[in-house]
């Protein structure tokens, strides 16, 4: 089963990104680029999940064959 999660990604002063979630909570993760914290978030998220299906919190949205993705373009 796969779950869709929205990620709250910002550039830190450092050059680094940060990888937040209002979603999941605990999501942390940080990467020196934008694809390497989305596949850390992944991760992270993934093994949260793990842990909260033990306490049988499902409020995650199911991917279906139709759905909305939030895709965030700077300019």
């Amino acid at each position: 089963m796969e779950s869709i999660i929205n990620l709250h990604i910002e550039k830190l002063p450092e050059g680094y990104y940060l990888a937040t979630s209002d979603d999941i909570q605990g999501l942390i993760a940080q990467g020196r680029t934008i694809a390497e914290t989305i596949e850390i978030a992944r991760d992270v998220a993934k093994k949260l999940i793990e842990a909260q299906a033990d306490e049988k919190i499902k409020k995650y949205r199911t991917i279906t064959d139709r759905f909305d993705y939030p895709l965030v373009v700077g300019i």
